[in-house]
């Protein structure tokens, strides 16, 4: 019994060590300590749930809007024929050869009747153009209407049976990070799907006030003319445009956003030509040094530079130094978003201006108006159409008023600024639609004749050579 009893303590003691030394050399130390310290900080952690594991493009479904998207883009091929001059043309100035041509791009069937939107680039100078189906079908096309502004043009086919075509969508309604998928012929690699996410929105490239969709979509040649859908399916946009020294994809594209392509496609059926409605506003470059050293490159808005005499904008009472903030229901906070929103209205159309003035935020109803003014082309010219006031101060009926000149003819000495242009080599100027096709034909290697009404309502005659 003693014996027992000894090797029991023993076995106690020993087992009491064995587990002494475990705590005190083995076992790591996940205690945890609490402060009452009021002093300490407290971080709070978010309870929103987090995303399943591969949550994400995982869980966006594309074969849909993949499968209904290809059957409705198709292969566009443009037969343009350009000159080459041989030898005997420098000598003699016989009439060069003319080489065919191919350029291929994409189009998009927006009706079972065979209207195709495209690209203005696409089908530009054709001679022929041809249209090859999903199925391989390839028709003969007429050209409908483009507008060159937007890059944007309607052609049509005659199938003998109702085609597939896509709907658009309302683009205003994109959001950026968004899944879309750009259709198209890549390279001449027909029903080419890519996929991305709209990177931006209302975004502006250059001098030009188109407003594009960017996206992160591969893009590339041939793509031109294609469709940008959302994960329904609905056209969101008209691939137009890539940006990169290589002529090749980079990263991002752009698209002509859907509802400026419906605006003017439907201008070109009922009207023959785009219907522009105007603001009547214009806005300083926020990257001169100008507007950096007072702020307007801080803004959120367009600050108005200027408002256009008896435009929409004049009539409504906007000034000069309002904000826009604020078009209907578009939030505007670059130019880019102010004439993207007016790209899509015609003349006469309504819009509910939001603007802030010095601490005050007030709504004012416009009204579109045409065009009153642009840039003419070659000689760069601004010319507006004549107010009621100009008629008055000039006793006359047409022409147009020139309110600004490029920097090289001031330097020149030609202070044509405030002079109306009366005829262009002998062809009456009645308005900016009649300037512009006039100044259109003019080469830089001929002789211009302009003649004008200068600030005194002298006559002139200016000759450009």
């Amino acid at each position: 019994m003693r014996r027992f009893t000894s090797l029991l303590m023993v076995a106690i003691f020993g087992g009491a060590i064995t587990l002494g030394g475990y705590k005190l050399f083995i076992e790591k130390d996940n205690s945890n300590m609490a402060f009452t310290d009021s002093g300490m900080p407290v971080v709070r952690t978010s309870t929103t749930p987090t995303s399943a594991a591969s949550a994400g493009i995982d869980a966006v479904d594309f074969t849909t809007a993949a499968e209904n998207t290809v059957n409705a883009v198709v292969h566009v091929k443009n037969l343009t024929l350009s000159k080459a001059p041989g030898f005997f043309d420098f000598f003699y100035g016989s009439e060069s050869r003319q080489i065919p041509q191919v350029g291929t791009g994409s189009g998009v069937i927006i009706s079972p009747d065979g209207y195709i939107v495209t690209n203005n680039h696409v089908i530009a100078k054709s001679k022929e153009l041809k249209v090859t189906l999903n199925n391989n079908k390839t028709y003969d096309a007429e050209l409908i209407g483009t507008d060159p502004n937007s890059d944007i043009a309607l052609i049509k086919i005659e199938a003998n049976k109702p085609l597939p075509y896509l709907a658009f969508g309302d683009s205003d309604n994109t959001k950026v990070g968004e899944w879309v998928l750009a259709v198209g012929n890549p390279f001449n690699l027909t029903s080419t799907v890519t996929a991305g996410i709209v990177s931006a929105k209302a975004r502006a490239l250059g001098s030009s006030e188109q407003s594009f969709i960017q996206t992160d979509a591969a893009v590339n040649p041939g793509n031109s003319g294609g469709a940008l859908v959302n994960t329904n399916g609905d056209l969101i946009g008209i691939n137009t445009a890539i940006t990169s020294q290589t002529g090749s994809y980079v990263g991002y594209s752009f698209a002509v956003p859907s509802n400026i392509a419906k605006k003017i496609i439907e201008d070109i059926l009922e009207y023959g030509n785009v219907q522009k409605g105007m603001l009547g506003i214009s806005a300083p470059n926020i990257n001169t040094p100008y507007a950096i050293e007072n702020g307007l490159n801080e803004i959120e808005g367009v600050y108005v530079g200027k408002v256009e005499e008896e435009s929409g904008a004049d009539d409504a009472g906007l000034q000069n130094g309002d904000i826009i903030k604020q078009i209907d229901d578009i939030k505007i906070r670059r130019f880019a978003d102010l004439t993207g929103y007016i790209s899509t209205k015609r003349p006469g159309d309504e819009v509910r201006v939001t603007v802030k003035r010095d601490d005050d935020i007030m709504v004012l109803p416009v009204t579109l108006k045409e065009r009153q003014s642009l840039i003419v082309p070659v000689m760069g010219l601004v010319v507006k159409n004549l107010t009621e006031r100009d008629k008055k101060a000039f006793k006359i009926e047409e022409g147009v008023k020139i309110t600004g000149i490029p920097e090289t003819y001031r330097r020149d000495g030609l202070e044509l600024e405030g002079s109306v242009i009366l005829e262009i080599d002998g062809e009456p100027i009645n308005d900016i639609q009649d300037a512009r096709i006039e100044f259109g034909k003019i080469t830089r290697y001929g002789k211009t004749v302009i003649t004008l009404l200068n600030k005194d309502g002298e006559r002139e005659r200016v000759i450009f050579q």
